[in-house]
């Protein structure tokens, strides 16, 4: 990447997008250069906030003449690196692009922009009876072009899929300057190659996202939650896959191991959910449908099965503050667990049946290598987010003693049939062990891609791959 002379591209940026939305002093640039993967912070040389698709298209242009590195960055809540300007230059955030173009209630769909928060677009939907189903952690604070850009999931993701399944269609403005839409409004689409599913999950490497038209269902009217304490790990893994063989679909289905319910608990000041010493970890799973009764002799079935795999006495969320309670708890894992020192997390999936051996190696990795981990997460699809604590170890990035147990650990996820991400991306800190996944070959074809929508390399370089 040639040098940058910082005064010259600040002024041309606010030639681009007005004085006021262009950064330039250390705390916006510091505050701008971290996400909140481990304890990374990168300075860009200027923070540029574009209000529309042709001021970005500006920007990219100028940039991509310069040979100047532009980083895509949204509400900064990543956990893999992935908006990390680890080559300076722009970086280009899109809190701006906040507003709701068009919620069509005839055809069940909403048009938005990628700088909306994800709960917010929820809530606008909700308002209208409609669903938009995929819900991360963070979704209080997480832009949808970040989901976009990710392929996020959430606790959801077991019933209703992941944020690619409602994508019908995105404008994006690619690294050369020129703005397109990527498909149709349409659910059904067989017309050249799927630029919109080929977008989504790219991490912000070949375009950046400016509209998203995302297709909607119609808002379930009930639900049921409930948690399951279970005094052995391992068996709390089998029993998820048991739920699915006897033919049920939980809307979520989560494992918390009793640590991180524990520390989390602790950090939002809860009570709600019992712990004794014998509880190794507890399952939520929620029912949603349109029919109470239906969900209730569903819930009392699962129940049933779950005390073969020693799963003790059923906590049921009784009314809406209770079954928030227990999704804050849930839903705030991450941060607490962070706090309490374990800043490391990996992002495991593996099919369903395999969690207990993914769970098992885990804790053996931990003896072996010297590290703590506690498991939470997504158990009903088979991501488990692994949060590592190691004395004297913040990090993993370029950490020789992390990096070999963490070259171990995707090498048993590979073993048992997974694969290292399932809806964090790779971003820098996963960059190393793509090769655990994928021959050169493969990789050759993706580097390929990149060459075709971003032929200077300017747009996030250094994810996913060199």
């Amino acid at each position: 990447m040639p040098i940058v002379d910082e005064a010259r591209l600040a002024e041309a940026m606010k030639s681009i997008v007005g004085e006021a939305y262009v950064l330039v002093d250390d705390e916006s640039r510091t505050n701008y250069g971290h996400d909140e993967t481990e304890d990374l912070v990168f300075l860009p040389e200027v923070v540029v906030r574009p209000r529309t698709p042709e001021e970005i298209s500006a920007i990219m242009v100028y940039c991509n003449e310069k040979g100047i590195p532009v980083t895509p960055r949204g509400a900064g809540t990543g956990l893999s690196g992935g908006a990390l300007p680890t080559q300076g230059g722009v970086l280009l955030s899109t809190d701006r692009l906040n507003s709701i173009v068009d919620i069509d209630e005839r055809n069940l769909q909403v048009t938005t922009e990628p700088g909306v928060i994800t709960e917010v677009l929820q809530d606008a939907v909700k308002a209208k009876g409609l669903f938009y189903p995929p819900d991360p952690s963070s979704r209080g604070s997480c832009f949808i072009g970040g989901n976009i850009s990710e392929n996020s999931g959430g606790p959801k993701a077991v019933k209703y899929g992941v944020v690619r399944d409602y994508v019908l269609n995105l404008q994006v403005v690619l690294p050369t300057g020129a703005v397109i839409w990527t498909g149709a409004n349409v659910l059904k689409n067989s017309t050249g190659y799927n630029l919109t599913q080929l977008i989504v999950g790219s991490e912000g490497t070949l375009a950046v996202v400016t509209k998203i038209v995302l297709k909607l269902i119609p808002y379930p009217k009930y639900d049921v939650l409930m948690l399951v304490p279970f005094t052995d790990l391992e068996k709390a893994g089998e029993a998820v896959s048991a739920i699915f063989r006897a033919g049920f679909t939980p809307s979520a289905l989560e494992l918390v191991e009793i640590d991180a319910l524990v520390i989390t608990s602790r950090m939002v000041g809860s009570t709600v959910v019992p712990v004794t010493d014998d509880v190794a970890a507890h399952l939520i799973v929620e029912l949603d449908g349109n029919h109470m009764e239906t969900l209730l002799s569903e819930a009392e079935a699962i129940a049933t099965l779950l005390e073969g795999y020693g799963g003790g006495e059923l906590f049921f969320a009784d009314d809406a503050q209770q079954k928030a309670e227990l999704w804050k708890i849930r839903r705030r894992a991450a941060e607490a667990i962070k706090a309490a020192g374990y800043t490391i997390e990996e992002d495991t999936v593996v099919p369903r049946a395999e969690l207990p051996a993914l769970i098992r190696g885990v804790k053996e990795l931990g003896r072996k290598y010297g590290f703590h981990a506690v498991c939470y997460g997504h158990a009903g699809d088979g991501n488990l987010h692994i949060r590592i604590k190691k004395e004297g170890t913040r990090a993993s990035l370029d950490d020789p003693q992390m990096v070999e147990s963490l070259r171990a650990l995707f090498q048993l996820v590979k073993a048992l049939g997974g694969t290292i991400s399932g809806e964090h991306g790779i971003g820098l800190v996963q960059k190393p062990y793509m090769d655990i996944m994928f021959s050169e070959t493969q990789l050759g074809l993706m580097r390929a891609i990149k060459r075709v929508f971003d032929p200077n390399n300017i747009l996030n370089p250094g994810k996913i791959f060199e």
